[in-house]
């Protein structure tokens, strides 16, 4: 499929308590070849080290790696926010890395990747908000809601921690609540050709 006619590029998940279990089953269910980044950002210790992204690269066949200052953004390739740092991206679609005031007493926050992701990625990008304690990543989500992404929240019930998603769908017009298999299966099938709108129809409660 040639690269102009892909229609996303981009997906970023967002999550806090209780994420890191889904994305472990998230990622062995992914295609190889899907046309997009996948962009990881959690709520992390401050301390670096490499044991998040082997586990993570243990659980694909596709590259895994923490994302890095001025790094191009490329399709099928999962990049992981490093801990302390605000993940943000740039018009040239490369990364940067961002020290300012925590988020929800978090660096990287959600809401600050969901925000710079829409403002360069427009309809070309999704945003998936996962498990979570606090409400970091709703009003992100709502950015890519007005910029044309596709928005996406785990199912609350399927949630260890439901609060995160609840308040994304009580004040996020959503497009899909998902399960983690419906999730892979919508990432893998966002730039096929018979993928049907996925702004339409399935689990949309509004």
């Amino acid at each position: 499929m040639a690269k102009s006619s892909l229609k996303y590029k981009l997906v970023v998940i967002g999550g806090s308590a209780g994420s890191l279990e889904v994305i472990l089953k998230l990622l062995p269910a992914l295609d190889k070849h899907t046309g997009v980044a996948i962009v990881i950002v959690l709520h992390r210790k401050s301390a670096s080290d490499s044991v998040l992204v082997d586990l993570l690269a243990a659980k694909t066949v596709l590259p895994v790696s923490e994302a890095e200052e001025k790094e191009p953004v490329l399709p099928d390739h999962i990049y992981i926010a490093p801990p302390d740092y605000h993940l943000l991206f740039e018009e040239d679609e490369t990364f940067a890395l961002d020290v300012s005031e925590k988020i929800y007493y978090s660096r990287p926050s959600i809401d600050a990747a969901f925000d710079s992701a829409a403002e360069i990625y427009g309809d070309t990008m999704v945003g998936i908000l996962l498990s979570g304690a606090n409400a970091d990543g709703v009003t992100g989500l709502e950015k890519i809601r007005v910029a044309g992404g596709l928005c996406i929240v785990q199912e609350p019930t399927t949630a260890e921690v439901s609060y995160m998603p609840q308040q994304a769908i009580a004040h996020v017009q959503v497009h899909k609540i998902l399960t983690t298999e419906q999730m892979a299966a919508c990432i893998n099938n966002l730039n096929t050709d018979f993928p049907g709108d996925y702004h339409d129809g399935g689990l949309n409660l509004h």
